[in-house]
């Protein structure tokens, strides 16, 4: 299941479970779209892979299984981010 974690690891902007601005990899890093899109070119800083838009968990079941409250804030080095995003940022995903 995932933690839904409440902010972006690179700038900090709080993006809660109801966000249509979160973006996550398959390791569940999570970004706010500008960082995704724009600083780190659709390639994950931690492990190169691609974003995907998070999904929102329904309000429903929100109760049951609460987001993580938890910030995980680790801003990344952007000229060691930027050799990867420009290794990959044009290499379909599956093929990374």
């Amino acid at each position: 299941m995932l933690e839904i974690r409440p902010n972006c690891e690179h700038c900090g902007k709080d993006l809660p479970n109801t966000s249509s601005e979160a973006r996550i990899c398959s390791f569940e890093c999570t970004y706010c779209k500008d960082c995704a899109g724009e600083i780190f070119n659709n390639v994950c800083p931690s492990c190169g892979g691609n974003f995907v838009v998070r999904p929102i968990r329904p309000s429903k079941m929100i109760e049951k299984y609460p987001a993580s409250t938890e910030r995980v804030y680790a801003p990344k080095d952007l000229s060691k981010a930027k050799q990867l995003s420009d290794k990959f940022k044009n290499v379909p995903p599956q093929q990374r």
